[in-house]
């Protein structure tokens, strides 16, 4: 079996010096544990926060861009970055791994969405408009307002230059606005469903249905708190106090310690995502959006990417047929690509 999978944060760590590639050490994804997965196909995030690089957005996505150019060109011909559809097909057809470039947060645009141009040059195919509130739109944890009038520029300009548009993260009023201006698929590339564990990140039922009905998919990420409602409702309040702007940093560390410390989920959650979003909105519309590198804890029997394999024996197992289960693990995210990448 073969895997798509459109969310990692590996590169904000290799450039960091958090993870080798190479070897896999330090982190859910590197070289050896994607073939061991038998990847065809990886999106690796450029995320990047203003309040954390005032100043220095643009020079931080450059950075990791390159670093993600750099993996590929060190993979022995085993991964090389994509720009359209056609390379696409040649690199999974030909064994190798394909790599996405995408940017989590549209923070290194400095506000402007043409300066998207100058990151598709750059081989950017996915852009996600905003992580935490930005001019572009509010967020999920935000303010959960709507796209501003350059927030809607960018979605434009991402169509017009075959860019994934991604609504990961997004308000759920930003979603509707993305419904009405998009005329290609969408996706959101890391996102569960909302009706099975209640944040605000996951996709309502409706999301689902009009997410469906414009060709787009979502992904099914690996965090606990997204997967496992009880796991959620241990876990968010911890990270609410941790945000709280009087938390002291040993506060701050007690919190994580015991977010750390709660029952991991059961591997069968991914199961149940996957189930609800079909009965929702159908065997096109879920593939997976790991958040690996990207999250602290993962569900029992998930260490690394490698451990994809056991996710067509579950869907399986769940009564899902075969064709459904290569939808779910790579073909979804692989013909929504194909169309909007496109040459």
């Amino acid at each position: 079996m073969r895997f798509f999978d459109t969310h990692c944060d590996t590169a904000m760590k290799v450039l960091d010096g958090e993870l080798d590639f190479a070897t896999g050490k330090g982190g859910h994804i590197g070289l050896p544990q994607l073939v061991k997965a038998g990847s065809c196909a990886q999106v690796f995030a450029c995320f990047v926060l203003s309040e954390q690089h005032p100043g220095k957005e643009r020079e931080r996505a450059e950075a990791m861009i390159s670093t993600i150019e750099r993996m590929a060109v060190e993979s022995d011909r085993r991964m090389r970055t994509v720009r359209s559809a056609s390379e696409l097909h040649a690199a999974c057809d030909g064994d190798q791994i394909a790599a996405i470039i995408g940017l989590e947060g549209a923070d290194p645009l400095e506000g402007r969405a043409e300066n998207l141009r100058h990151f598709s040059d750059l081989g950017v195919r996915d852009i996600i408009p905003a992580w935490q509130d930005n001019p572009f739109s509010g967020t999920a944890f935000g303010s959960n307002t709507p796209l501003t009038n350059e927030g809607k520029k960018l979605i434009e300009l991402a169509e017009e230059l075959h860019v994934m548009v991604d609504v990961s993260h997004l308000s759920d009023s930003a979603f509707r606005d993305v419904c009405e201006i998009t005329k290609r698929p969408f996706i959101a590339s890391h996102s569960n469903c909302r009706d099975l564990c209640p944040t605000l990140r996951n996709l309502t039922d409706e999301m689902i249905r009009t997410l469906s009905d414009h060709g787009g998919v979502m992904g099914i990420n690996l965090s606990p708190s997204f997967l496992d409602p009880d796991y959620h409702a241990q876990a968010f309040p911890r990270w609410q106090r941790a945000l709280e702007p009087d938390a002291t940093q040993e506060a701050k560390e007690r919190l994580r310690a015991e977010v750390n410390a709660l029952p991991r989920p059961s591997i069968e959650w991914i199961t149940r995502h996957v189930l609800h979003a079909i009965d929702v909105g159908g065997e096109d519309v879920i593939g997976l959006g790991g958040d690996l590198d990207g999250i602290s804890n993962t569900p029992e029997g998930i260490e690394t990417i490698a451990d994809y394999v056991k996710i067509p024996d579950l869907l399986l197992a769940a009564g899902l047929s075969s064709a459904q289960v290569e939808k779910v693990c790579y073909a979804n995210f692989e013909r929504v690509f194909s169309e909007v990448l496109a040459d």
